[in-house]
């Protein structure tokens, strides 16, 4: 709301009445009989308007304080529980008074996130949150090493206990796993709800697969012909528009690339994404156009951060010979493979 000055207040007759009428409103409440802070706001913004007719327009606008946001947490946990809170990733959990997680979240750091929730202002805060703050009792914080570890934590906790308060991961959504092989007309990928047998597979993942299958398409196509590179792509490859089944023909291309191919893949989801990465940077090294380099760097990155960050905890990566129509039989490998065990992605 904008403050008037004294002389746009004279000058206007309209604006004079109505300021005069905001001013019988304040004086005739009382701040024992506000229902709200909200409502305690608005007055004191009127009554500040008011001695701007009195000729005091700034001397008031300190009382702006008078009615402070209100601070539940803080009352029921003290100002020391936020100041001592550890600067470090972890995870919270919000419980009530019958011990019972409402909320669970993951932060980078714990002291900078816990202390968004010291001030629930009504006009700021969404209504679920102002609920979620007065039911809350207690904040449970665990350390963890670093963000991935947090928000691998957060999703354990959010499958495991699904707080009322939390919305998204709380239940797993479709696993899905990406499935390749090597035949004669060149290198076959796609993405299935379950492992194709006689298919390399990778697996289980979430929606992530998707942009991970652009990715690898690109630097593939690019490392099996790099005569033609990424403006020789089908129509959309590009962009991630691929088919449900994206075959990289061999054209003129001699098998044995590509049949490479499928063993740099393997190493790849082996938790061996260097040998991958060199593998691609070699084949690639003909290409001079900036754009060409400028995605292809980026795509490499890409592949390289994927493997970083599922390297917490191992995903299966199943061979043909051990996909039957039994089940799935797990690689045993001297050096886990990067990704998660129980099957189960990260939210977001």
């Amino acid at each position: 709301m904008r403050f008037c000055a004294e002389a746009d207040i004279e000058s206007s007759p309209f604006l004079k009445n109505t300021l005069a009428r905001r001013r019988d409103a304040a004086i005739s409440a009382r701040p024992r009989e506000l229902s709200c802070a909200t409502t305690a706001t608005r007055l004191i913004i009127a009554w500040s308007q008011v001695q701007i007719l009195r000729g005091q327009p700034r001397s008031l606008m300190t009382q702006m304080l008078l009615f402070p946001d209100p601070r539940p947490l803080v009352e029921r946990l003290g100002q020391e529980f936020f100041q001592q809170a550890p600067q470090r990733p972890g995870v919270y959990m919000m419980r009530d008074a019958a011990d019972a997680v409402l909320y669970v979240g993951k932060a980078k750091n714990l002291r900078k996130r816990l202390a968004s929730y010291r001030v629930a202002n009504p006009d700021r805060m969404p209504r679920r949150h102002l609920k979620l703050i007065r039911a809350v009792t207690r904040i449970e914080l665990q350390e963890c090493p670093d963000e991935p570890s947090a928000l691998a934590r957060e999703s354990e906790l959010l499958r495991s206990l699904r707080p009322r308060f939390n919305r998204a991961g709380t239940w797993p959504g479709p696993t899905r796993f990406l499935n390749w092989r090597i035949t004669e007309a060149g290198l076959d990928l796609v993405v299935n709800g379950a492992a194709t047998p006689g298919w390399h597979c990778y697996g289980p993942l979430g929606a992530g697969v998707f942009p991970l299958q652009a990715t690898l398409v690109r630097l593939l196509w690019c490392a099996l012909h790099p005569d033609r590179g990424l403006t020789g792509m089908p129509e959309g490859w590009f962009h991630g528009h691929l088919p449900q089944q994206t075959t990289i023909s061999c054209m003129r291309a001699p098998l044995a690339d590509f049949q490479e191919s499928g063993t740099r893949l393997a190493a790849l989801f082996a938790g061996h994404e260097d040998e991958f990465i060199s593998w691609i940077r070699e084949r690639t090294s003909s290409l001079s156009h900036a754009f060409e380099l400028a995605v292809l760097e980026a795509d490499v990155e890409a592949v390289g951060e994927f493997a970083s960050k599922n390297a917490v905890s191992p995903l299966g990566l199943l061979a043909p010979a051990k996909v039957s129509n039994h089940g799935l039989t797990r690689i045993d490998t001297d050096e886990a493979p990067f990704g998660r065990t129980d099957g189960e992605e990260p939210k977001l």
